[in-house]
């Protein structure tokens, strides 16, 4: 039976630490130069109805270094933009890929594409949630603290995707997340969450990060929302991650964003060039989970 990625808890608790654990094996394999070809004549389609960096990049290196092969797809490219249901392209990519990658708005639209499709299909991003970002981020807390369970993240600024996923990761996980957002972009609790951890959601980001492990923020102008710029970064402005706001967590405090960055919006540059940013630590390892989770569904 085909097994899809479409958010976090997709995978239950032991089967995201058997996926860090296979992570963490795929890149000591990387940094030793060791090949690892066990998709070789697999074929991943990517479906791209927004723009990406880290996700086309990382999967497409991940298929080409695990030995498969992957075909970048864009709305234009695709007879979905001109009325073929997402049922007749599913059934149709179905019998030529062995997987699909797909980013884009409407997360019902990967909901019926993963319902129609016999392979595995992956959430690459849609405008509820990005489970892919936050598996990588919690094997970078991982890889970083030694330990996953009790962990605190603060989450700082939009209550978006990222935010929506960060709750189901944290309660499947056992981390201890507060999200410190204006009233007006809070975060409804998201379907489905575990019982695990603990999350919290609060106005004060200082109240946020205090004793924090983790500061985490996102962009706060997501695509599609660019219509709201000027209100958002009103609202959002005391919610801004710069030194003041991380002298006031744990001395060791860990600040991640996911990328791409608005420098001097959500995130000063002293803070994410400065000694407690890993950044771009976190944004290496979407490669090293991505490739586990591409042999996990692709070899299922």
């Amino acid at each position: 039976m085909k097994k899809d990625l479409l958010a976090i808890n997709d995978f239950n608790r032991e089967e995201i630490l058997a996926l860090f654990e296979k992570s963490e094996d795929l890149k000591e394999k990387r940094q030793k130069g060791i090949q690892h070809l066990p998709l070789k004549g697999k074929t991943l389609g990517m479906i791209f109805n927004k723009h990406s960096t880290r996700t086309r990049i990382s999967f497409e290196v991940g298929m080409f270094e695990l030995g498969g092969h992957a075909l970048f797809l864009t709305g234009d490219q695709l007879q979905l933009n001109r009325g073929e249901t997402i049922r007749d392209s599913a059934q149709v990519l179905s019998r030529y890929l062995n997987g699909i990658l797909i980013r884009t708005y409407d997360h019902q639209e990967v909901v019926a594409l993963a319902e129609h499709a016999s392979i595995p299909v992956i959430n690459g991003l849609t405008d509820f949630n990005h489970p892919l970002q936050i598996l990588s981020d919690i094997f970078t807390i991982k890889e970083k603290l030694g330990h996953i369970e009790g962990v605190k993240v603060a989450y700082v600024g939009d209550g978006n995707n990222v935010a929506y996923s960060w709750m189901t990761g944290a309660s499947l996980m056992g981390m201890n997340l507060v999200i410190a957002c204006p009233k007006s972009l809070k975060p409804n609790p998201a379907p489905g969450l575990g019982d695990h951890g603990n999350v919290e959601i609060v106005e004060d980001p200082f109240e946020a990060v205090q004793n924090a492990d983790v500061i985490y923020t996102d962009v706060w102008i997501s695509m599609g929302d660019e219509e709201d710029t000027e209100k958002k970064k009103k609202l959002l402005l005391p919610y801004q991650i710069n030194q003041k706001l991380v002298d006031s967590a744990k001395k060791d405090v860990l600040v991640m964003h996911c990328l791409p960055a608005h420098r001097e919006m959500e995130i000063t540059s002293e803070v994410l060039d400065g000694e407690h940013s890993i950044v771009f630590d976190q944004a290496e390892n979407r490669l090293h989970v991505q490739k586990a989770i591409l042999e996990t569904l692709l070899l299922s």
